[in-house]
């Protein structure tokens, strides 16, 4: 009788083999999407901490370098000011830029 369990000798492994496979599918369809979304974020964060640090980074080496400019023609205490003055100007013009696209066509006319 191949039914009955106790006398089945591959009741054992076959029923190891389904549970192992039940366990799996349900794996597969819960846990490794929550693992992908985890991942997406952490690196997505750690991306935009990276970026950050670029970003910081390079406007302190754009400083440096354009009071280096600047100083090959005027001693270093005005070359520091005048820099500044440049780049707050060069902020200040993206920033009115940006503030200029933060509405829709649409919604700037009504």
């Amino acid at each position: 009788m191949p039914g009955n369990p106790l006398t089945d000798p591959q009741w054992a492994p076959n029923l190891a083999d389904t549970i192992e496979r039940v366990v799996g599918s349900v794996r597969d369809k819960t846990t490794k999407p929550l693992l992908v979304a985890y991942r997406a974020v952490m690196f997505g964060v750690i991306a935009a901490f990276g970026g950050l640090v670029a970003l910081v980074l390079s406007v302190i080496a754009l400083s440096r370098g354009l009071q280096a400019l600047i100083g090959l023609g005027v001693n270093h205490h005005n070359a520091v000011w005048i820099s500044y003055l440049g780049l707050g100007a060069l902020f200040c013009i993206a920033g009115l830029l940006a503030m200029k696209r933060r509405f829709p066509k649409q919604a700037a006319a009504t």
